[in-house]
């Protein structure tokens, strides 16, 4: 049941209103006079407001209400009231934000309808604006994973160029978290509460790929039983991203071209373009400038397309973050499940470190599902892994289990070894005396990048919120990190 601000001159229909609402459950609030409404507004706080245009010919109108109820935060639905024959009142009061109008004299049915649907659109207004508020949270820096200097590159560019309506190319070999980049571009920018839409243009035949950017008309070929809105329409005020975009035909590449130039789609079987406005991000894991000597690719769109350039590295090249993605992977399998934390052995660990990854963090995604559901007792061994990681494990190493904390740093669990004792501190690791002196320098500087990782792992892997317990900010973390590799 909602709080309803009711606001109303008429004594008798205040008296009605308040008695039909408040028979279906609703919390009332009337007031017989706008001067006082708009005073209480703010305080009062109601979800719903139902109010007369009309309020009498001194003192604040309905226009006013309406216009102070649409500035709050989150503002009101609100409901206007009109006298007969003012159908041109209420058509700019909706342009003003409201969202429907009951013309005098009403029936109570007619209220409970327009009340319900009010109500209908609040849920959906606020599941949607929690949802992207959910987005935003899984998209920020901090969220994605990767301390090695390649990754801390990516986030560098994509901090200073996330508020600006750039075009961005995306570059890197497949699995390497384009996609994601691309949605932390969006979410992190101010068109994060617009649409974000993303299509493979590899997935779909040149004709179905150009109604789906594009959109048709009725009868523009066979099998168009009806108008359809493309998805550069529907990304209207937000970012679409174009994922294999070196697959995309000669005659889409011009389309694609004028759409960048002119910011202006035009339907198939339509005459008369419609303007948007877009941020367009591309994907390639091949390199265009080949396909632009083999005249494959329009070197124009290249151009338009390549405004500011991101190469995302392979997982072969940030080797060091493989015991953080394992660690993420383990825990969102286990919450995915219901079940308790996944562990898995050092000797596993190992071959995970040692595979060369051609799919890159897909694949190791795809390792870390199987090895999860073949495993016994949440515990992943070397048996549990795919097999061509098998002769990569290392025979040093027994199946000893190690706890990976947040941060990717890794501890044995004592008494948990199973399948052996495995080689004991005394025997690999030389003595303090016979170590070599390292200059004072790098020996603060390792000591000031395990610091941070402490307390990055003491924050459960949120970089920002580690940056504010150290005092530093983020880019400086970011930075600390990077100079510690």
């Amino acid at each position: 049941m909602a709080k309803v601000m009711l606001v109303e001159d008429d004594l008798l229909s205040i008296q009605i209103v308040t008695e039909i609402l408040r028979a279906e459950g609703h919390e009332v609030i009337p007031f017989n006079e706008g001067a006082g409404a708009l005073e209480a507004l703010e305080r009062v706080a109601p979800e719903i407001v139902i109010t007369d245009l009309n309020l009498g010919r001194t003192g604040p109108s309905g226009m006013d209400i309406l216009k102070l109820a649409r500035a709050q935060t989150p503002p009101p639905i609100v409901i206007v009231i009109t006298g007969y024959g003012s159908f041109e009142i209420a058509v700019e009061a909706t342009k003003l934000g409201a969202f429907d109008y009951l013309q005098k004299p009403f029936k109570a049915v007619e209220l409970r309808l327009k009340l319900w649907k009010a109500l209908s659109h609040s849920e959906v207004v606020s599941e949607n604006a929690y949802l992207r508020k959910e987005l935003r949270k899984k998209y920020q820096f901090n969220q994605i994973i990767g301390s090695a200097p390649p990754m801390q590159q990516v986030f560098r560019m994509v901090e200073r160029v996330a508020g600006t309506d750039s075009t961005v190319l995306l570059r890197g070999e497949s699995g390497t978290g384009k996609e994601l980049i691309a949605k932390a571009l969006h979410f992190n920018s101010r068109r994060s509460t617009a649409p974000f839409v993303p299509i493979n243009c590899s997935a779909l035949p040149e004709h179905l790929l150009e109604s789906e950017l594009f959109g048709h008309r009725k009868g523009a070929f066979t099998g168009a039983i009806a108008d359809k809105k493309g998805l550069f329409q529907e990304a209207d005020g937000g970012t679409i991203f174009l994922d294999e975009i070196g697959s995309m035909s000669a005659v889409l590449q011009s389309r694609l071209l004028r759409v960048l130039q002119e910011r202006e789609v035009r339907a198939v079987g339509d005459n008369v373009p419609s303007f948007v406005n877009v941020r367009v991000i591309a994907a390639t894991n091949e390199p265009l400038e080949q396909r632009i000597k083999t005249g494959g690719f329009r070197e124009d769109l290249y151009y338009r397309l390549n405004v500011i350039s991101i190469t995302m590295p392979s997982l072969r090249e940030r080797r060091a973050d493989i015991p953080l993605l394992v660690a993420h992977f383990l825990r969102s399998k286990a919450a995915d499940r219901g079940l308790k934390p996944y562990s898995i052995s050092r000797r596993a660990l190992e071959a995970l470190q040692a595979h060369s990854w051609p799919g890159n963090v897909r694949e190791l995604e795809n390792a870390i599902e199987r090895a999860s559901a073949l495993c016994d007792d949440s515990f992943i061994k070397t048996d549990d892994l795919p097999p061509d990681l098998l002769p990569l494990a290392q025979t040093s190493f027994s199946d000893v289990e190690i706890a990976l904390s947040p941060s990717g740093d890794t501890s044995v669990i004592a008494g948990l070894a199973k399948t052996g004792a495995g080689p004991t501190p005394a025997a690999s690791a030389p003595s303090a005396l016979n170590q070599p002196v390292s200059a004072l320098k790098d020996f603060m500087r390792d000591q000031e990048t395990a610091y941070i990782q402490k307390a990055i792992a003491q924050a459960g892997g949120d970089k920002e919120q580690a940056a504010r317990s150290l005092g530093i900010s983020l880019a400086t973390l970011y930075r600390r990190l990077a100079e510690g590799e």
